[in-house]
């Protein structure tokens, strides 16, 4: 499939500094085998496709080969994971007979139409897991199982279904250490996700531009502006986002954003915009959003217009939006749930809440408080270059490449300077 044009490694250079990008091109030549292919089951509209997007041309600039391709999917299969993604997440059976037939009947297809044939597979969540069977008996290939969503209290028919086919790849990599599963017969290893400073969603704009984008959905500049960005989805809470706000504009005037998009195999997507705009509806402060994918710029110049952003998961495999808003030094608050708290130290880089009621506590605290909101901003962008960035994440990718070739390498694993970035999980 086609890929964005991505920027060279020197560029991240005065971010990340001349170390990183040395110790890249050192691990990447240390892997013989130089072919990696990334298999996921969406071009857009979620976290997994934007860092694909900026991965995969990196991973070229350091000789790896690398491409990235897509399984096919129609409604009743995406019906089928989003069920199986909604039973991983919440421990609930709610998964049918028909689910795991429609699963298997689309691996069926997708085994057939799709030849994988690279070094390196990294198969991305549960939607392709059943492509491991396409791995050739006695093959030097080495296939790994990404997992991006929040597995620690699955739904057993679920999980062992899908453990199946994740016990027969070489090794499976996860975003949390409490995702990691003592029922897996293969390695373990901790990766978090990470968004790319130079990318359109990431970099800096001009005030003009963000002018236009606030002109542009009617947002009045001189409110303070609460915002969250995210797919349209239960595990996010967007109307207890409302609700939270509702309570909050009862003190102070401010306005709310709510902006996503559609992905392309969640199906519950459009019924939630519509529950969220039941939710809204008569209040003129309240602005749902729906962006088209690839609105990268739009999105940047929302979240650098806004005072205060929200993500109030009530279950997430990391949050990449939390990541987005503090490298733009904005304040934060957060469900504690999944990787959020890895990227929020409650109370230094943001806050974490589990409730309506706390995120409006924390809301109008912050809108009182900017010297506290700025101090909490400049603290997060400092954890997000250290930790949350893509030079890190490509980093890590190596290191797991290199320890599933060369055995004697892994113990680099426990003792590279990355303390619980990329580790075995016990």
């Amino acid at each position: 499939m086609m890929l964005q044009k991505a920027h060279k490694l020197s560029e991240y250079e005065p971010i990340v500094g001349q170390q990183v990008i040395d110790d890249l091109h050192t691990l990447a030549d240390n892997i013989n085998q130089k072919s990696v292919l990334h298999v996921n089951s969406t071009k857009s509209g979620g976290g997994v496709a934007e860092i694909l997007f900026r991965l995969v041309p990196l991973m070229n600039e350091l000789g790896l080969n690398a491409s990235w391709e897509i399984i096919k999917g129609d409604q009743l299969f995406f019906e089928a994971t989003k069920t199986f993604h909604n039973a991983l997440q919440t421990g609930m059976k709610i998964a049918k007979p028909q689910n795991f037939e429609e699963f298997e009947r689309k691996t069926t297809e997708n085994l057939r139409d799709l030849r994988i044939d690279a070094d390196t597979v990294f198969i991305h969540d549960p939607q392709p897991a059943g492509m491991i069977a396409q791995r050739k008996q006695g093959s030097d290939q080495r296939w790994i199982w990404r997992c991006h969503i929040d597995v620690s209290n699955p739904a057993s028919d679920v999980w062992t279904f899908l453990a199946k086919y994740i016990n027969k790849f070489d090794a499976s990599i996860f975003s949390a250490p409490q995702f990691g599963r003592n029922d897996l017969q293969i390695p373990q290893f901790l990766v978090p996700p990470s968004i790319d400073p130079l990318a359109d969603k990431n970099r800096e704009l001009p005030q003009t531009y963000i002018d236009r984008v606030l002109s542009k959905y009617a947002l009045n500049a001189e409110k303070p502006l609460i915002t969250q960005i995210s797919r349209f989805d239960y595990a996010k809470d967007p109307i207890g986002v409302i609700e939270a706000f509702k309570l909050v504009s009862k003190h102070i005037e401010c306005e709310l954003v709510l902006g996503g998009s559609l992905a392309d195999d969640d199906p519950e997507g459009l019924e939630v915009h519509s529950k969220v705009l039941k939710a809204a509806e008569g209040r003129k402060d309240i602005h749902i959003l729906l962006i088209p994918p690839f609105s990268d710029l739009e999105i940047n110049a929302l979240q650098r217009a806004s005072t205060i952003i929200l993500q109030k998961s009530v279950k997430e495999g990391f949050g990449l939006t939390v990541a987005e808003a503090l490298w733009k030094s904005k304040p934060v608050i957060a469900g504690a749930t999944g990787g959020i708290p890895l990227q929020i130290k409650n109370g230094l880089s943001g806050y974490l809440v589990h409730t309506v009621e706390g995120a409006a506590y924390r809301m109008h605290y912050l809108l009182r408080n900017p010297d506290v909101a700025a101090r909490l901003g400049r603290y997060g962008r400092e954890n997000v270059r250290e930790n949350f960035l893509i030079t890190r994440q490509l980093m890590d990718y190596l290191l797991v490449m290199v320890s599933l070739r060369r055995k004697e390498l892994a113990p680099i694993l426990a003792s590279s300077g990355l303390p619980k970035k990329s580790d075995r999980v016990q």
